[in-house]
């Protein structure tokens, strides 16, 4: 039975871009990680999986990509001193700690998050998932520890929120996309995973 253009209709949830941002991060946290983004040695794990990252790029040609959780933008400086990728490529940056990052970010053919969904607020890692499935037109990578960090916050937590194993996590990534690679890392692990949508095309 044909359903009416009045039983289609489902409400939208209209959000400024200061709500959205919100239901990533608490303003407290992202003035306990401005704070943390202080120490030159915070935030730059990504510089780790330079050499992953640009196998992943390589191998599928990817144009645009975009460093979720960029931290200092160090990914993006060791993949182009290092000369790491084989042909052009655009990098865009989302860190809310970061002023010129913070605003939040277009869909880009891939996303790579490397240690940084530990960092997020329980309450509110569901909020950053379906962003990450919002942004990821075709590929993610995703590292993820799944031990306590060496750095604590200012307000005495461990600066790893999220101390979780594997099988924790790997049900919230595959209600979101299909798994690909997962490979067991020194204190995590890392996912290649593709957007739901490619494998139906």
């Amino acid at each position: 039975m044909a359903r009416s253009p009045q039983e289609d209709e489902r409400p939208v949830l209209i959000l400024t871009d200061d709500q959205r941002r919100e239901r990533l991060i608490s303003d407290e946290y992202r003035r306990q990680q401005v704070e943390l983004h202080e120490d030159e040695n915070y935030g730059v794990a990504s510089t780790h999986f330079a050499s992953l990252v640009a196998k992943v790029v390589n191998q599928y040609g990817v144009d645009e990509m975009l460093d979720y959780g960029a931290g200092k933008g160090r990914l993006a400086q060791t993949l182009i001193r290092d000369r790491l990728i084989d042909h052009p490529m655009r990098i865009q940056h989302y860190e809310p700690a970061v002023v010129e990052w913070a605003d939040m970010p277009e869909p880009c053919e891939m996303v790579a998050c490397l240690d940084v969904l530990e960092h997020i607020e329980p309450a509110l890692l569901d909020n950053v998932l379906d962003d990450l499935q919002r942004v990821t037109k075709s590929i993610g990578l995703f590292t993820v520890s799944t031990v306590e960090a060496m750095k604590v916050l200012p307000d005495g937590r461990n600066a790893h929120l999220i101390v979780e194993p594997a099988s924790w996590w790997l049900p919230k990534i595959l209600e979101r996309w299909d798994l690909h690679v997962f490979q067991k890392t020194q204190d995590g692990f890392m996912v290649l995973v593709m957007a739901n949508e490619i494998e139906r095309q």
